[in-house]
């Protein structure tokens, strides 16, 4: 078979439809993807968004005889024969899909006069995903983590920084700002995300993953603890910030990472009242935390410590992404460190002192020295 179609909305594509893609891929010379564009519908992304998510997650699989083309006012099977396609392939995993896809294959022939359709069905960890289904993961903490498993990373990518947009634009008020006071905003949206900051290829922990699991902990805990607007505020101001500038700790002669984040903070000039924020920042410094004196300081090192009273899978990627970022030092080396600075956080966990929160002690203290012993025994 010269050509085969595949055809959705793909809002997201999730790794079941990279896998029709890729049984497409071994049944004919080349796969097109009918993007189909759908006003009645009301997707996450653009249909340019969509075929360039599509285009790079192909590019990324190495797969360079997928193209992409999106369909606007037609149906696709009568658009695929347009473009050379006489058959189209669907993924089927339950019989409720199959008496509702053998239905549209006899409107696309016998109606439309259009593609025929062959059916595959998808291995049984594929079988429960969908688009929808990877969207009502959305909201709760950790939901990104639970994401990442079920679509390609460029879908991935595209959702965590759409997620971010929102949570950044509500936090500098979009709707009622002007039109350079946004521009302002957005330049920092791009610098914090993109390569030089949390959005940087050798950021292995400290990327957008971890701002993600951040404002998911800082939005869960302002929900049930109920503080202060202007504090919650104030806390999402320092997160975004604190670990924006990472790496300086090599050279004796430069900031520490958190002064430099915090410099960084205090130069973007997107807020009036700047002070309160920089001085959080510092305090995820640990050597100078302790001299500084916040009412806001334990629930943001709370925070930036809660990855550590996470479930297993969760924990066990966050101590390889840490190992990662060490990756320059020796595994003897890097063991004895890693080794005593788990062993200090371990022993202040046993002393109730890891979370200087109340909240975020219950949430994770248990679970954080159950984690951080199970990682020394393996170092």
């Amino acid at each position: 078979m010269k050509k085969i179609g595949f055809s959705g909305t793909l809002d997201p594509i999730t790794n079941g439809h990279m896998w029709v893609i890729n049984e497409a891929r071994s049944l004919a010379d080349e796969v097109v993807v009918f993007l189909s564009e759908n006003p009645a519908k009301k997707p996450k992304f653009s249909a340019e968004e969509r075929k360039s998510i599509i285009s790079l997650s192909c590019q990324q699989q190495g797969w360079n005889n997928v193209s992409v083309v999106i369909v606007r006012g037609d149906y696709t099977a009568r658009a695929a024969k347009k473009q050379g396609v006489e058959c189209l392939i669907r993924g089927i995993r339950t019989t409720a899909d199959f008496d509702y896809e053998n239905l549209i294959q006899q409107t696309n022939v016998d109606v439309l006069q259009g593609a025929k359709t062959v059916f595959v069905m998808p291995p049984r960890d594929l079988g429960s995903v969908s688009s929808s289904f990877v969207k009502a993961l959305e909201g709760p903490i950790g939901w990104n983590w639970i994401m990442k498993k079920f679509v390609p990373g460029p879908a991935y990518h595209a959702w965590v920084l759409s997620w971010l947009r929102k949570e950044w634009e509500t936090l500098w008020d979009y709707e009622h700002r002007d039109a350079t006071a946004i521009a302002h905003a957005d330049d920092w949206f791009a610098r914090l995300t993109g390569p030089d900051c949390y959005g940087g290829t050798a950021r292995h922990y400290h990327n957008l993953d971890h701002l993600v699991h951040g404002l998911c902990e800082i939005r869960v805990w302002a929900g049930n603890m109920r503080p202060e607007p202007a504090d919650v505020d104030i806390i999402k101001q320092a997160f975004w910030f604190h670990d924006a500038e990472y790496g300086h700790n090599g050279d004796p002669a430069a900031a520490t990472n958190e002064e430099a984040s915090a410099q960084m903070w205090l130069g973007s000039h997107l807020g009036q009242e700047m002070d309160d924020a920089a001085e959080l920042i510092r305090a995820t410094d640990h050597f100078q935390e302790a001299a500084i004196t916040h009412r806001l300081k334990d629930v943001l090192l709370s925070v930036d410590l809660a990855i550590l009273g996470q479930d297993d899978e969760v924990y066990q990627n966050y101590a390889r992404a840490i190992r990662q970022e060490y990756s320059h030092m020796a595994d003897d080396v890097y063991c004895e460190q890693r080794g005593a600075a788990l062993a200090h956080l371990c022993r202040k966990a046993q002393a109730g002192q890891l979370f200087g929160n109340d909240y975020f002690a219950e949430q994770y203290n248990e679970r954080a020295i159950d984690n951080m012993q199970r990682e020394m025994a393996r170092l």
